[in-house]
């Protein structure tokens, strides 16, 4: 894998797919060769599709976090291919979400004193059984809650919902969790290398120009 491989990670409504499009657009400027990967792959993989069809409330039976972190595994899976084969022609990749954002959302729906054994169990079925590359570098969005809330309602239409909030937008409580397991995986390096990159000043929104800036400098 010869590409630089750049996870940008966040809680819904942080501002990911803007920043990674930026990023990529920075980088390109520069004279780079990059590009951007977003997961789920909802129209592209059977996993995406699933998971697409469980975020919208339209399956039948509840899926448990270890169901759900194997779909958003096999979704990546499913992509590897393609994944390999953009990177053969990329000096950077920049993911909007990767592995950190499974083991993020999954560990949040599990008891704090599994929270740990959960996020270690996705890291090595992704890596190790599905032999997805590592990332080089995590970045964690750190939005506060209201902002990202708000964020959440300026989406584009999505291609599984209606809604706007999918199922796990929805749950404020949810949403907390997911931002404090990115808070402790970004302190103990678990995947590797992180950075936090905070998208609020005194509770103004930064430009996403000037975010995307603050992680190319990272490069």
């Amino acid at each position: 894998m010869s590409a630089f491989l750049l996870a940008i990670e966040g809680a819904d409504g942080a501002g990911k797919a803007t920043a990674s499009a930026e990023i990529v657009a920075q980088l390109r400027a520069a004279g780079q060769r990059a590009e951007a990967v977003s997961f789920p792959r909802y129209a592209e993989t059977a996993g995406g599709h699933v998971l697409g069809e469980y975020l919208a409330g339209r399956l039948p039976r509840d899926v448990s976090p270890r169901a759900a972190a194997v779909l958003y595994a096999l979704d990546r899976l499913e992509s590897r291919d393609d994944l390999l084969a953009v990177a053969d022609a990329n000096d950077v990749i920049v993911f909007d979400r990767y592995i950190a954002s499974n083991m993020a959302y999954q560990a949040a729906q599990v008891p704090r004193q599994k929270t740990e054994a959960l996020m270690e169990w996705i890291a090595v079925l992704e890596l190790r059984q599905f032999a997805l590359p590592a990332p080089d570098l995590c970045v964690y969005l750190d939005t506060p809650a209201d902002v990202a809330r708000a964020l959440i309602l300026l989406k584009r239409r999505r291609s599984y919902t209606d809604d706007a909030y999918d199922a796990y937008e929805a749950d404020a409580a949810l949403q907390a969790r997911v931002r404090e397991n990115y808070t402790a995986m970004a302190t103990a390096g678990m995947l590797g290398r992180w950075a936090t990159v905070a998208t609020t000043v005194d509770g103004v929104s930064r430009a996403p120009e000037d975010i995307a800036a603050e992680v190319v400098a990272l490069l």
